[in-house]
């Protein structure tokens, strides 16, 4: 199992939980900035998912032209169920930077141009 999926099942305890805007907006000192930040670590959650997924199902993945009938693969059909049922990337984020683990800096020069 991969580092990014054991991370998962170790925090889907506390994901689904509503979150105070002042909380997040506290962590940064901006609300938009917060939420741009949430955002970014979502995407890159999304694409390595994405990419764990598509390596895992490449493996079911059959490359020839023939007309025969399409078996159901009962594995594939698991570890599709397994990625569905995994919280939403963007609900991991938010979790991430609430507790701290997400690295970010600002780049004071391009705030004021």
């Amino acid at each position: 199992m991969s580092r990014l999926r054991r991370q998962i099942n170790a925090n889907t305890t506390n994901v689904v939980e509503t979150k105070n805007l002042t909380d997040i907006k506290a962590k940064t000192g901006n609300l938009y900035e917060s939420i741009a930040i949430i955002a970014k670590r979502a995407n890159q959650i999304n694409i390595s998912l994405k990419e764990e997924l598509h390596n895992k199902l490449e493996e079911f993945a059959s490359h020839t032209d023939s007309l025969e009938e399409i078996h159901e693969n009962k594995e594939q059909i698991e570890i599709s169920k397994a990625y569905e049922r995994m919280p939403n990337p963007a609900l991991l984020a938010t979790q991430e930077f609430m507790d701290e683990k997400i690295y970010y800096r600002r780049n004071d020069d391009d705030l004021f141009k």
